[in-house]
Formats: structure tokens, sequence, C-alpha cells
């Protein structure tokens, strides 16, 4: 992969960072992308010596930003092989209880942005190059809450899958990873209360977390020739929650009150 180049969408988050360095410790350039440009530089000071990275700050939602960005990344890198959509908004909730402005929001940012960015990066894309979406396993699988959220994520999915039909012929690669709730600092102050633990740690057959490292290294494998003929894929990083029906043997066989 030394050479290529890539755009990272949501760079300075902390799945975004992880993909950075994840496709930065295997010779990608990388243009992050992001609306907070303070944090993009912290990033950037960072990987100064051990990765080739650069960022342009812009709000994904923007008329301007996908050829603001994509010609960011030619202008610094001098082509363009990798995007990453990883860019959302985590704003959810029950259909009843969802109001305009939050489905307009989850709207904006987790499908029409990376639409418009993807329509802006194709042209310049060739054989060998690959889109990949950072979804979640809410957009395979029914979830309570879900709401607007589950919904672009599913739409996303049809994205992706429309990228690979129409484009495979021209040797570019579309897939869709779906991780499960990956322990950040965001949420690091709901990771150990007990609703939370019911509903996702004991219903996980792996009893770890999910780290953010765990997505890097699969965009960074996805991305890879090593996945020449991998495309049109939903992808689960969610350690066999989305795809078995496993309980914890302590929630299995505690006692109702």
């Amino acid at each position: 992969m030394k050479g290529k180049v890539a755009v990272v969408t949501g760079a300075a988050g902390g799945i975004g960072e992880a993909i950075v360095r994840a496709l930065g410790a295997r010779g990608v350039k990388v243009m992050g992308t992001g609306r907070n440009a303070a944090k993009l530089a912290t990033l950037k000071a960072a990987l100064d010596g051990t990765a080739a990275f650069d960022f342009i700050a812009a709000d994904a939602i923007a008329d301007e930003a996908p050829d603001r960005i994509v010609e960011a990344a030619i202008d610094r890198f001098g082509r363009l092989d990798v995007l990453v959509n990883n860019a959302g908004s985590f704003n959810f909730g029950p259909v009843d209880q969802t109001t305009d402005g939050m489905l307009d929001e989850v709207l904006g940012i987790s499908l029409r942005a990376p639409f418009r960015l993807c329509r802006a990066a194709l042209p310049k894309m060739e054989g060998g190059s690959s889109i990949l979406f950072i979804g979640s396993t809410w957009g395979i699988y029914g979830t309570p809450g879900g709401g607007a959220y589950s919904m672009v994520k599913a739409g996303q999915i049809g994205l992706m899958q429309t990228i690979a039909a129409e484009y495979g012929a021209r040797g570019i690669r579309s897939n869709y990873i779906a991780p499960t709730v990956v322990r950040t600092e965001m949420t690091d102050a709901f990771w150990e209360l007990d609703v939370f633990r019911r509903g996702n740690h004991e219903l996980t057959p792996l009893q770890r977390d999910c780290t953010a490292a765990d997505i890097g290294n699969m965009v960074a494998f996805l991305a890879s020739e090593e996945a020449g003929f991998v495309t049109g894929q939903t992808i689960a990083v969610d350690g066999g929650i989305s795809t078995t029906r496993y309980v914890a043997p302590a929630a299995l066989n505690a006692l109702r009150q």
C-alpha cells in the first residue's frame, strides 16, 4: 500500500485517528478532514516523522466540501486511491420522538455528505482504488431507539453495494464496515453501566472491548490488495453480537426478581 493516497473523514475522532494511524503505518499518505482544525493539527503534529498526513478543515455537509476535500488530497499528494467515509452523527431515538431537526442532521452528515463525496472522488479514482464506509451494526439489525441513525446506516449499505456494482468494472471496490459500539473517550462514560453491559457485553461472544484499532486494522486490510477480490460486502467487526444468540452465562443463569 506504500505510496497510495487516502481521504479519511472524521479523522480527528477516536475511530478516525485509528484509521489514519493504521493506513499511515502501511505507507499510505492520508488527507484527513473534519470540522475541528485544532484537533486535526494536533494529530498532524503527533504523526510528524512517522506518517505522511495533512488535513483540510471542512464541514462535510457544506456545498463546496466534497470538491475541496478531493482537490486538497490531489494537490498535496498527487492522486486518490482510498476514500474512507467515517464521519457521522450519533443522534438517535425512537421514530416517534425524532424531530425534523434530528432527521435532517443525521441524513445530512451520514448519508448526503458521503454520497456527495463519493460523487466527487469517483472520477479521480483509477483501478485498484477502494471506497469504504464506517457504518454500524445498527445498520444490519433492528435496534430499539435506532430511528434515523439506523436508517442512514442501512442506507449506506445500499450506496456501497451500488458503487460496487457500477464501478467494479473499472477496478474500484467498495465495502462497508459495521462496528459494534467501540470503546473511545465518547463511550467511556457509559461503558460500565449495568444497562449497557446487559445490552452489549453480555450478548457478545468475544469477551473483550472493541477498540478503535480493530476498525483501523479492518480498513487497512480492505483497502489493500490482500482484499483485492472483496467488494460489495458488509463486514461486521462486532465480536459476534450480530450473528449469534449468545448470552453470557452469568446473565443466562441470573434469577429474576
